[in-house]
């Protein structure tokens, strides 16, 4: 029956052993002064030697020839290559990981060895262990009877126990260099008749990943295709991929924002029969050629790739910015990711080019789709722009109030307008009691001083919107809309009114302390209304005012504070017992409501 090329080209001494040299220094020595441990744990990415290193620390302990071990000739080296060596005792932990098949080792030491110096145990793939299994072997693993060794192997060593690995000499294995990788494939070629090119040999070592096993399992399958030469092309149709010149040109295309075009060749090359899935992981190896190519004076050192090919890849990376290939790159390493479980892996594949040729589009304003990304900077500069435009509306009406505050600006410009209009009214009633008094009303009612006049036109041509604070009121009531005004908060609604918005925070005046502080304990509550409002992470300071014991005052609906002591000055008195009011009484009470509330009182 034919063996695999990993099992006859197993390394079988400690000088065979590829890439590991850190590794065979350390148990040479060991095994020549004699200081060898009794428990070890080998550690690394499959396909580095653990297992074999294990069978060759088993062969140098139990050898019974002379010179250097292990000598591979006498009957212990023999049965151990053979499998048949009593005393080496092999485990599976992925299929014998419970507490029962742990008892049963436990009880299987007590025994010496039968036919060699010393009982091996080699434990493969140790991780699988159960936390129950591991800890029965504590005890046993750090004080094992005479003559008994463990040797642990595992790809995943931070699942075992931090008690398990400080009873053990812990050995990292590396990945093999792909430069060993193909030296040794091309010494197996050899002894077999068989002619393969660099460019094969460097292919192959590439798709190994740092795997010996995996590259002679590649190995292997081209072989098995027959002929005694082996080229690049020949590898690639084995290996189910493609060769460079199509990711070259579906890269071009991508570029130059032609996704239908890579849509239909990624179709083409499907249509042959090749893995969708090491199409994607392809792609991404090339961006990573392309950004090594655009910095690295000499790629070709550092890609396993043709001199053709990388004077190419050299002249494709010329004409594309940093940023289109680290789009790529995070597009296709995404795209790895997720087709390693999808059932439709093409469609993801298909995804990644429309979106990076998107992309580039969108970059530079040809047309076509845009992608996810840009849109939502487009977004944010409008809202942004937005709320710059706010803000030059408030700084606008703050230089209409001469540096005070707006409101009380806008408060001084209605009353302004409201005493004009009642001296054109006295005006008026002189006029028709028959004197001659047009000048004087004309003197009497001007329409606004000259500065006042002024700035009121350069506010209403800097700012046509609402005054600052209806804009601050509304984007204050919006928040409550968010918050929710229910039982006591109620009254902080009543009791509070927005100050004021800077880059950073949004002030908050209350007339209540209790008011202020129910805000106070919801503030992480307000101060994401106010994002969702304004579109920024602000930060909310409240104040206290109290009012003043001269002007008492009124809480009215919209929870401002209005003076009372005009219309104070016009009710009837408290020690007035008389049913009503006079009319002219009545008509003073409703002008000082309809001057202080600007609404419209109906006297019956």
């Amino acid at each position: 029956m034919y063996t695999a090329l990993y099992r006859t080209e197993r390394p079988e001494t400690f000088d065979e052993i590829l890439g590991q040299e850190h590794i065979v220094k350390i148990l040479k020595n060991q095994v020549a002064t004699g200081t060898v441990g009794h428990a070890y744990l080998f550690a690394g990415t499959r396909g580095t030697g653990k297992t074999s290193t294990a069978r060759i620390l088993a062969k140098a302990v139990n050898c019974t020839g002379e010179g250097e071990v292990p000598c591979g000739v006498c009957p212990s080296c023999r049965a151990i290559k053979e499998g048949s060596f009593i005393d080496m005792i092999e485990i599976d932990a992925a299929s014998n990981n419970g507490v029962d098949n742990v008892r049963e080792l436990r009880e299987s030491v007590n025994y010496p060895p039968a036919v060699g110096k010393k009982k091996v145990y080699i434990i493969d793939e140790a991780h699988m262990l159960t936390s129950q299994a591991l800890n029965a072997l504590l005890k046993t693993l750090e004080e094992p009877p005479e003559n008994v060794m463990f040797i642990l192997a595992t790809t995943d060593p931070q699942k075992l126990l931090q008690t398990i690995l400080s009873r053990c000499l812990r050995l990292d294995f590396r990945r093999i260099p792909d430069a060993k990788i193909a030296e040794h494939m091309k010494k197996i070629c050899d002894a077999r008749g068989v002619t393969i090119t660099q460019d094969a040999l460097r292919l192959l070592a590439s798709n190994a990943d740092g795997s010996v096993r995996d590259g002679l399992s590649l190995l292997d399958q081209c072989l098995s295709g027959g002929g005694n030469s082996l080229d690049r092309d020949t590898v690639l149709e084995y290996l189910g991929t493609v060769a460079d010149d199509f990711f070259i040109k579906l890269t071009d295309l991508v570029a130059s924002g032609d996704a239908a075009s890579g849509i239909v060749m990624l179709d083409e090359i499907l249509r042959d029969g090749k893995d969708v899935k090491l199409l994607v992981s392809d792609w991404l190896s090339h961006y990573r050629s392309l950004l090594v190519s655009k910095y690295v004076d000499s790629p070709e050192n550092i890609l396993n790739m043709s001199t053709e090919n990388v004077a190419k890849l050299m002249e494709q990376s010329k004409g594309m910015d940093l940023a289109d290939i680290e789009r790529g790159i995070l597009l296709l390493s995404k795209t790895v990711n997720d087709v390693r479980y999808s059932s439709q892996p093409r469609i993801l594949m298909e995804l990644a080019i429309v979106m990076i040729a998107g992309s580039v589009s969108e970059e530079s304003g040809a047309g076509g789709g845009g992608s996810r990304v840009n849109l939502k900077k487009n977004a944010e500069k409008t809202r942004i722009s937005e709320k710059n435009t706010v803000s030059d509306q408030e700084n606008a009406k703050k230089e209409l109030a001469g540096g005070s505050n707006p409101t009380k600006s806008t408060e001084k410009t209605r009353i302004s307008e409201k005493n004009t209009v009642s001296d054109q009214e006295n005006a008026k009633k002189e006029l028709a009691s028959g004197s001659n008094q047009v000048k004087t009303a004309e003197q009497a009612a001007p329409v606004a001083p000259a500065s006042e006049s002024n700035q009121v036109k350069t506010a209403e041509q800097a700012a046509p919107v609402a005054p600052a604070s209806e804009n601050l009121s509304d984007i204050w009531d919006e928040v409550w809309d968010k918050v929710g005004s229910r039982g006591s908060m109620v009254m902080a609604r009543l009791n509070s009114s927005l100050a004021g918005i800077s880059d950073s925070d949004f002030k908050v005046i209350f007339t209540n302390k209790y008011a202020m502080e129910q805000v106070d304990r919801n503030a992480e509550t307000f101060m994401n209304a106010m994002e969702e409002v304004t579109g920024k992470q602000l930060r909310m300071v409240t104040v206290f005012a109290e009012q003043s014991e001269e002007e008492p005052a009124q809480q009215s609906f919209l929870g401002e504070e209005v003076p009372l002591k005009d219309i104070e000055s016009v009710g009837a008195s408290e020690d007035d017992d008389s049913d009503g009011t006079s009319d002219e009484e009545f008509e003073a009470l409703a002008k000082a409501l309809e001057d202080e509330f600007d609404i419209k009182a109906r006297i019956e």
